[in-house]
């Protein structure tokens, strides 16, 4: 039985982005998702597991239609699905309506649930979010009931909101495979047989890393699980050393020749480090020479000569201020309120 393991979609999410792909992340979201059906059908698998967060919020009457029609394109392989705590099933949901086609199964009860395929060999189980936050353990002493030579957990949570997990609770539930999501990273619990798939794309510029699905195939007693990446874009970090001698356009160049290294397709955070001539202002906007910087952090401090300017201003409230701090040691608080100090003062006075 050849499986995919999919978790939070959230499409209809609007991830941060580029000036250039601001305007596309929503969509590219649903045609990351739509490639998962073409490998779904090219390799014809047996199940689709969704594990959570199709959606990032309640889904529209026409969303599910849509998404109705990417699975119906399926010609061979059936989908499981539950609802999360983004599109958890509310009174009015349409979740609650709509029919979906012959291939697709739901298992949106707040109670446990399960759907057997006997041709399949297997059994399915989980449950939906009927609230945004569940605090309680309901994963625990949800046992297996081996009605098929193959059981599968589909499961979401992991925090203290979202049902907390307990890796030795999910072992003693006897399952062959779980099925995780809501952590957005993909992880592994346990090899072979507990995965998070983590979040198709990456929704937010702190979520770096690769992005993708899982496949596996359980077959004669073995299985085999194997992450695939696919996301379109990766949010990278990226620590830009910073020099005295440095201008502005030099600085521009730098973080050009990163990107460029790094890839032109991915989306960046940019941290600025080191010590710039205090009498430099980065202009942080002029930057962003592909669109794709999500922000830039300038953590860089001006590289004043201490002693020189402690001297030269031994009488005023400048000198007495760096004589007070003058033996801070690099990177102490007392280095930074001095490299504070001493920035403010100048900004605020006629020295």
């Amino acid at each position: 039985m050849k499986f995919l393991h999919l978790a939070d979609v959230h499409l209809g999410a609007k991830p941060e982005a580029g000036k250039k792909y601001s305007e596309n992340r929503e969509q590219e979201i649903w045609d990351s998702f739509e490639d998962i059906i073409a490998v779904c059908e090219k390799e014809q698998i047996d199940l689709l597991l969704i594990a959570g967060d199709l959606f990032h919020r309640q889904p529209l009457l026409k969303e599910l239609k849509e998404v109705n029609y990417l699975f119906s394109k399926m010609t061979h392989t059936k989908v499981v699905l539950i609802a999360g705590n983004h599109d958890y099933i509310r009174k009015d949901s349409y979740y609650l309506s709509f029919r979906w086609g012959d291939n697709v199964y739901t298992l949106f009860d707040a109670e446990m649930d399960y759907i057997e395929f006997a041709e399949m060999n297997t059994c399915v189980y989980g449950l939906s979010y009927h609230a945004r936050e569940i605090k309680e353990s309901v994963y625990k002493n949800q046992k297996a009931k081996k009605l098929q030579p193959i059981e599968i957990l589909l499961a979401h949570g992991g925090d203290e909101k979202h049902i907390p997990i307990k890796k030795q609770e999910l072992l003693q539930l006897e399952y062959d495979y779980i099925a995780l999501g809501h952590i957005h990273k993909p992880g592994i619990v346990e090899e072979n047989r507990i995965y998070y798939s983590g979040s198709l794309e990456p929704l937010d510029k702190n979520e770096t890393g690769e992005h993708g699905y899982i496949l596996g195939e359980i077959g004669k007693g073995q299985m085999k699980v194997t992450f695939i990446s696919s996301a379109k874009r990766e949010y990278r970090h990226e620590k830009i050393s910073v020099v005295e001698e440095m201008t502005g356009y030099e600085l521009k160049n730098q973080i050009e020749r990163r990107i460029e290294e790094k890839g032109k397709q991915n989306l960046y955070k940019i941290m600025l480090k080191g010590f710039r001539n205090p009498e430099v202002i980065f202009d942080l906007e002029q930057m962003d020479t592909f669109g794709n910087i999500v922000e830039i952090i300038d953590e860089t401090k001006p590289a004043y000569d201490f002693e020189k300017v402690g001297k030269q201003n031994q009488d005023n409230i400048l000198g007495k201020f760096i004589e007070q701090y003058k033996d801070a040691q690099e990177g102490s608080i007392e280095s930074v309120a001095l490299y504070e100090g001493v920035q403010a003062i100048f900004k605020t006075s006629s020295l």
